[in-house]
């Protein structure tokens, strides 16, 4: 659609009356033991839903587990320990909740060896409960199934490039020379500004935006209100005055990457800001211009990584956390919450920083001290640094 006839669309689509939304079960080959029972549901905005019926036997086979128990019961859906009720799986992978594992109604339960001997009912054992639990949990997920096309609404430059098989919502702009993969889904009231890339299978649920000069690889995933490509936080002073600094770089994401909502991607200024492959970005996280985050790095809610920041591989950066500029994390770093790194780290391990909680009255008093540190260590004879 041109911009130009924009308008006469929005009225059209104000009249059209909403088709019910239709949700399916994940696409793939169906496992023995494994049904889909149609049923009305009320709590979702769906006409009806394919609710997932499997064996714990099934899987069992599915997921290289090791069944304990009856085989033959089946499984509806998921749930904690202490919500689950019958025909409900639920898991056991932190040891503060073996509890409630006597008392749990759950069908079947994926734990470790140590704990198979408590469980209740059928149990299936794995190394790795949480990760068992997170494939096992995607058999129950529905996905609403979006029809390949462009809505009315959208707003498409000409020269931009849309695959036959996307799925483009209402109220999507697309600018020019931008290019939309086989089987993207563009979710409604997305803006992805000129010279952007989306790969195949990627998903921008709505309100993305996409700047200028993004490149998303295969199958990234962007939830509401995440914003990428817009100007990286360049400034020079003269006389006086602050000189904005041109940010002729982009953003390129690489495949299976998921970005939390509200979340904010800076360009580079001259080289691009980069996302290698499988990177996690919970809500709210800022990445700073000309930032390289390794593969497999996740960052949790409200972590910042200021410009030209290089984080490694398989790094976990939490909650509050901020990175420095110019500095360099070496693989395989854990960094707590609300830690600040103010130089590079280069030895992968656990890394904090910060006062740990205490009441008020105590964080005054030793606020209080820590000024008077250095004079007390001097009045000290033979005061030392000991290591521990």
């Amino acid at each position: 659609m041109t911009k130009s006839s924009a308008c006469s669309s929005l009225l059209a689509v104000r009249s059209k009356p909403i088709r019910p939304l239709q949700c399916f079960p994940p696409q793939g080959p169906v496992p023995p033991g494994l049904a889909f029972s149609r049923q009305p549901d009320n709590q979702l905005n769906c006409g009806y839903v394919d609710t997932t019926l499997i064996t714990a036997s099934a899987i069992a086979e599915r997921f290289a587990l090791s069944l304990r128990g009856d085989g033959t019961v089946v499984v509806r859906g998921v749930a904690t320990l202490l919500a689950a009720g019958p025909g409900q799986l639920a898991f056991l992978a932190n040891p503060r909740y073996r509890s409630q594992l006597a008392s749990s109604a759950a069908s079947v339960v994926v734990l470790r060896e140590d704990d198979a001997a408590s469980a209740p009912n059928t149990a299936l054992v794995a190394k790795d409960p949480y990760t068992a639990f997170a494939r096992i949990a995607a058999l129950f997920e529905t996905q609403p199934a979006r029809e390949a096309g462009i809505h009315p609404s959208a707003v498409i430059d000409d020269s931009a490039s849309v695959a036959a098989s996307a799925h483009i919502g209402p109220f999507v702009a697309i600018g020019a020379n931008s290019r939309i993969g086989e089987g993207c889904v563009i979710g409604p009231g997305c803006v992805i500004g000129d010279d952007c890339s989306v790969g195949e299978g990627s998903e921008l649920v709505a309100r993305v935006t996409l700047v200028i000069r993004v490149q998303l690889g295969a199958r990234v995933r962007i939830h509401p209100g995440a914003v990428l490509g817009a100007d990286g936080f360049g400034l020079a002073m003269e006389s006086g005055n602050w000189i904005k600094v041109p940010q002729l770089g982009g953003v390129v994401v690489g495949d299976d990457c998921e970005i939390g909502a509200n979340s904010c991607i800076d360009r580079g200024a001259l080289d691009d800001t980069v996302l290698e492959e499988d990177v996690r970005l919970d809500n709210q996280v800022q990445i700073g211009h000309n930032v390289h985050i390794g593969a497999h790095t996740a960052m949790a809610g409200c972590s910042a990584a200021a410009g030209s920041a290089r984080i490694g591989r398989y790094c976990l950066i939490g909650g509050g956390a901020g990175v420095l500029g110019h500095l360099e994390i070496c693989d395989r770093v854990t960094l707590t919450a609300m830690s600040l790194v103010t130089h590079s780290i280069r030895e992968p391990g656990e890394y904090s920083s910060g006062t740990p909680l205490t009441d008020n009255r105590t964080w005054r008093k030793n606020a209080a001290r820590f000024k008077q540190l250095d004079a007390l260590a001097r009045r000290i004879p033979g005061a030392r640094r000991e290591d521990k």
